[in-house]
């Protein structure tokens, strides 16, 4: 694997989603790549907050010591970084973000545990998790799946949905974005099969759009011929 795909590996790892031969590969570039050092430790606090995604339910009452406990052990033998203020801080971050999200009622151990797990789920790119990150984000509940659409200030997108069904064999997912009063536009296919599927959608969502999907052939099309399986009104 040649650097610039190392380089590409950031996003992955901070999800905790790389196989045993990635991770070991992307740590040894780790400790010679400031840029990916730095990278990294802006999407610790993205990284948790793809908590959101996850549907209200009653956390246990052991959960919170769970998290703590976690955050506090997770990879403490990775790479020694040059500024370990900077690490204690990250797990410090990251332990608040999951607490905060217990307090508000959401169970963030499931899909903690299932990023630590899902090896092929559909994961973001950088951009996608800084999405769902901004506080400032529209957050849209999908309606026929368990799922959320969020939308930053300039109408980029990202969608997040749990358990979905992996597409049939010659068959893909594909997203549209239906602006008001238009016809639909394609925002990018997807298998799904994992246990969380993330996908920064490839069109803008203007306010009133409905962002869909629907299942169509191998490598999509134009335009949907199916009935969408899931929608989200913008």
């Amino acid at each position: 694997m040649d650097t610039r795909d190392l380089h590409e590996l950031t996003a992955a790892y901070a999800l905790d989603a790389l196989g045993a031969d990635d991770a070991e590969a992307y740590e040894a570039h780790l400790a010679q790549c400031a840029r990916c050092r730095d990278e990294l430790a802006s999407l610790a606090e993205p990284a948790a907050a793809l908590a959101w995604a996850a549907g209200p339910a009653t956390p246990p009452p052991a959960l919170r010591g769970r998290i703590l406990e976690a955050a506090a052990a997770e990879r403490t033998n990775v790479v020694p970084l040059r500024r370990p203020w900077l690490l204690r801080a990250t797990a410090a971050a990251a332990a608040v973000a999951a607490c905060t999200a217990v307090g508000l009622g959401i169970w963030a151990g499931s899909l903690l545990d299932s990023l630590h797990k899902a090896r092929s789920s559909t994961l973001a790119d950088a951009r996608a998790v800084e999405i769902l990150a901004d506080p400032a984000s529209r957050r849209i509940r999908v309606r026929g799946a368990r799922g959320t659409v969020a939308v930053d200030a300039t109408g980029q997108a990202a969608l997040v949905v749990q358990h979905l069904p992996a597409a049939p064999a010659g068959k893909t997912y594909e997203a549209w974005v239906i602006p008001p009063g238009g016809s639909p536009k394609p925002a990018g296919t997807f298998h799904g099969g994992g246990t969380t599927t993330v996908v920064r959608l490839q069109k803008s969502v203007p306010k009133g759009s409905t962002v869909a999907a629907t299942v169509e052939r191998a490598g999509g099309v134009g335009a949907p011929t199916q009935a969408p399986v899931f929608s989200a009104r913008a």
